[in-house]
């Protein structure tokens, strides 16, 4: 799932940045990268709603991730999540967060590089391990050692999310730095499609 570690709440949020007037930003990256945190924090910074694919899963199912992956196999989930990702693209600029194999998907991977502007939010295994330690809710760690699980699915996973339009450290430091790190990304990427879209 995508609901990372929300204990660091929005005492510390450092303030708006200007309005967002590009594509849908959407945050890619193993469970525990921050995606749900960074991207909650990222939308306030930027005046924008934000969204997080697997609750809108779950909401469109009426279950949870975990009872999908259990009742119906992750074929028939990652499915559901190709659609709702798809509908989440529609319309006006948002800041979606998504599972951690969302981009690994060729359709949904596809998508969000047709009609989004993706960001990877690229942590550490230690810093992964300890962050998914903290809810039991990921149905891919609790088949074996979360640490080698998450080693397996980051060395899988990278070359997909290397495909990402950015990428942005995840540390283990405070959140607010990380979404700092996403903006000052997100701004150079614009400035510099505009030097592209510019006449010489």
């Amino acid at each position: 799932m995508s609901h990372d570690d929300d204990t660091f709440e929005d005492e510390h949020d450092t303030g708006h940045a200007e309005p967002w007037r590009g594509r849908t930003i959407v945050l890619v990256g193993l469970m525990g990268a921050g995606k749900t945190t960074v991207g909650r924090r990222l939308a306030r910074r930027l005046r924008l709603p934000f969204v997080d694919s697997d609750q809108e899963i779950e909401k469109a199912a009426g279950m949870s991730v975990a009872e999908i992956f259990e009742n119906f196999g992750e074929s028939e989930f990652r499915s559901g999540e190709r659609r709702v990702i798809s509908r989440l693209l529609d319309g006006n600029p948002q800041v979606v967060a998504t599972g951690g194999g969302a981009f690994v998907n060729n359709e949904t991977r596809a998508l969000i590089k047709e009609r989004g502007l993706s960001v990877w939010l690229d942590a550490d295994i230690e810093t992964l391990v300890e962050r998914t330690s903290r809810r039991d809710t990921r149905p891919l760690l609790k088949q074996g050692d979360p640490k080698a699980i998450l080693t397996r699915l980051a060395n899988e996973r990278a070359p997909f999310y290397a495909e990402a339009d950015l990428k942005v450290t995840s540390s283990a430091g405070p959140h607010d730095n990380v979404v700092g790190s996403v903006i000052d990304a997100l701004l150079a990427y614009e400035k510099s499609t505009e030097q592209e879209e510019t006449p010489s």
